[in-house]
């Protein structure tokens, strides 16, 4: 078993790696989301947010076949290499077959699509332009996200880095030429959406070099039983995304009711803002599962529990500067997001991120803990935690206290529903730390009997 400084050194790899490659590719979104504004004003981004739900579809679909992929991964690769040989290819081949599906079905029914996620008189146009140009998104996005969390797992993290570094270069220079050099506005911004995983992918290919891979590409036709092996283990990762999309597709609806299209454009920044803040959070809950999925599936329980909490603490700390830094600056960062100079927006705004950005530490903390259950094979706990986060405390939330408060209290919903969720996930996480104890002092005295 590692020594205690060999697993933190470990972890802080892990951890700085996963927190930089989320934090490149965050800072893409946030320059796109800058480039929109500057190119299509307040109702460019309101566009921008309609459309994030559909982007959420694309993004929890790859990561319910890669984190629940590359978790059966790391538990089996060791002991049982047989049974995880064609199971990248399978998801792979998979989710292009899927995606292609999607571009069809969008581009059949863009304006029944845009309707439905709240596109009105003043946005339509533009909601058909960007939702079929973006459409060409989804199995390249799925392929990816599957691709990074598998050679992530695969023991070369650094490239999975590198991939978001580059990735996020590249994709700002394209963004900024489609935008502004071709003049394309915000269809333009819908194509670099597509360069983006594209790029991605075209890096981590180079996984095939790592001489200590175990990944292989098998021409195989993708087995239900590897997709729901996958989609257990997957799942509550995948409602943590999705429950983002269907919680802004609810905060769309809302806010249009109460305020009108600049409420979803202030929302539009602060939802962008915050999928930084979440990045990072998810960088260092991805930074973990690894090693927590490892030394379980080696039955190393002690340095399982030392990977919590040393993640645990490093959530906290980064969780509590961003919103000190966030409600400190939060006027710059709105003006830097309203070319239109818009008074709704920025009242919107300023008053709803110190609300709304209250529940950092304990969405940062709430990732941690659901991605940590499913690495250790807890998949129904972790489940559970996203169910409650995602939708059954949440979408109700927004609408009753909405009713009750008005745009503030939509603001509110957010963290009194992440609080509530880290007081659940602190009981379900002493219950684990309880159990592993017991496993890890019962492993001893069966080594001692030998």
């Amino acid at each position: 078993m590692k020594h205690h400084d060999s697993i933190i050194s470990e972890l802080n790899n892990y951890i700085v790696r996963n927190v930089t490659a989320s934090v490149g590719l965050s800072i893409y979104i946030l320059i796109d989301t800058l480039f929109i504004s500057m190119a299509a004003g307040a109702m460019g981004l309101t566009v921008l947010n309609l459309a994030l739900p559909i982007y959420s579809l694309f993004s929890c679909t790859g990561l319910l076949l890669g984190v629940g992929g590359a978790a059966y991964f790391s538990l089996n690769k060791v002991d049982h290499p047989e049974r995880v040989k064609t199971l990248y290819s399978e998801l792979v081949i998979f989710a292009v077959l899927l995606g292609t599906a999607i571009i069809i079905l969008i581009n059949l029914f863009t304006r029944s699509l845009a309707t439905i996620l709240g596109a009105n008189s003043q946005t339509m146009d533009m909601a058909i332009k960007y939702l079929r140009l973006m459409s060409i998104d989804a199995p390249v996005t799925m392929a990816n996200y599957i691709t990074v969390n598998f050679v992530r797992n695969d023991n070369h993290p650094g490239l999975t880095m590198r991939a978001a570094l580059i990735e996020s270069f590249v994709v700002i220079i394209f963004d900024w030429f489609f935008i502004f050099g071709l003049h394309l506005q915000i269809e333009g911004a819908a194509l670099a959406a597509v360069v983006s995983p594209a790029t991605s992918l075209i890096v981590l290919s180079f996984h095939k070099r790592f001489p200590y891979r175990q990944l292989e590409w098998h021409w195989v036709w993708p087995r239900f039983k590897t997709l729901k092996t996958a989609a257990t283990l997957g799942v509550s990762a995948c409602l943590n995304e999705l429950s983002t999309g269907v919680s802004i597709y609810v905060f769309n609806m809302v806010l249009l009711k109460l305020s009108g299209n600049y409420a979803v454009a202030a929302y539009g920044v602060i939802s962008n803002i915050a999928i930084v803040t979440v990045a990072i959070a998810n960088g260092v809950a991805l930074g973990v599962q690894p090693l927590a999925s490892r030394e379980y599936g080696t039955r190393h329980f002690r340095n399982v529990r030392l990977a919590l909490r040393h993640g645990l603490k490093i959530t906290a700390a980064i969780a509590v500067l961003a919103f000190i830094v966030l409600v400190a600056f939060r006027h710059p960062i709105i003006t830097l997001f309203n070319n239109d100079h818009s008074l709704q927006l920025t009242h919107y705004a300023m008053a709803g991120m110190p609300i709304y950005f209250t529940s950092t530490l304990f969405s940062a903390v709430n990732l941690l803990i659901i991605i940590f259950l499913t690495a250790i094979n807890c998949a129904t706990l972790s489940f559970s935690m996203s169910f409650l986060r995602g939708y059954l405390i949440l979408l109700p939330a927004i609408i009753l206290m909405g009713w009750l408060f008005g745009i503030n209290g939509v603001w509110a919903a957010v963290p009194v529903t992440e609080l509530l969720i880290t007081i659940i996930g602190f009981f379900l996480v002493h219950q684990q730390d309880h159990r592993l104890k017991l496993m890890e002092d019962a492993r001893r005295k069966a080594e001692l009997a030998k």
